[in-house]
């Protein structure tokens, strides 16, 4: 566990010892922040609902251009094979770099704190949507980052770790949307809708805590995680 903390906090400072953090934060702040008050002003209404249900947009471009670098960025300077001839394990190294993703994401969303203020200072939302709403983001959130960390482990250049990041998420988010689900036979409608990442971000997003969301995303999460370590150990026998 010490291994793993000493490189969460060693990878979290890299973000903001570079231009990648504030350039991310500036861009989430800006795009998040124009879309709550356009709706905010346009429909009158005191909800975080249009937050909420743009969100999985934004973090489908912006959090894979965080984790492009991650691998990517290793292999093409060389470091990767420095890094394991240390005594770290893989599955250090991959829960190191992910915690730090997290970690940036998580300041990220604490930043948009304000937005909700605004809508409790405007009127009486119930704070359960809300609450959740977030929970709910942190969960996705994590499952993009897992997806695009692996990505990231695919290859030295890093625009082909993005594309390939919003590639591998997009169809892991569309495939469980209504109008792919009424397209499918009937046996495989059920696979597919549980597949969706933005299915289970909708009951979430409602205020509804079901375990079954919260199982799917950390095998989601899991399941990434464990590709990337598989992938690390095959460049290490290589």
């Amino acid at each position: 566990m010490r291994t793993i903390a000493a490189l969460t906090r060693k990878e979290f400072r890299s973000y903001f010892h570079s231009p990648i953090a504030y350039i991310y934060l500036v861009v989430f702040l800006a795009f998040t922040s124009w879309f709550f008050f356009r709706g905010f002003f346009v429909m009158n209404v005191a909800s975080m609902r249009a937050f909420f249900s743009l969100m999985p947009w934004v973090f489908l471009f912006l959090i894979p251009a965080v984790t492009m670098r991650l691998w990517a960025e290793e292999q093409k300077l060389g470091t990767m094979e420095v890094l394991m001839t240390w005594p770290v394990r893989e599955h250090e190294a991959v829960l190191g770099k992910f915690l730090a993703a997290l970690g940036l994401l998580a300041v990220s969303l604490v930043l948009t704190f304000p937005l909700a203020a605004t809508v409790f200072l405007a009127g009486d939302p119930d704070p359960g949507p809300i609450l959740t709403g977030y929970l709910g983001l942190l969960f996705m959130g994590a499952a993009y980052l897992a997806i695009g960390l692996f990505a990231s482990s695919l290859t030295e250049n890093q625009i082909v770790a993005f594309i390939t990041g919003v590639f591998l998420t997009f169809t892991l988010f569309v495939i469980g949307e209504g109008f792919v689900v009424v397209a499918l036979p009937s046996w495989l409608a059920p696979l597919f809708s549980w597949l969706g990442l933005g299915a289970h971000f909708s009951s979430i997003g409602r205020g509804v805590i079901d375990s079954r969301d919260v199982v799917y995303y950390l095998s989601v999460i899991f399941f990434f995680l464990y590709l990337n370590v598989l992938r690390l150990e095959s460049r290490k026998w290589s």
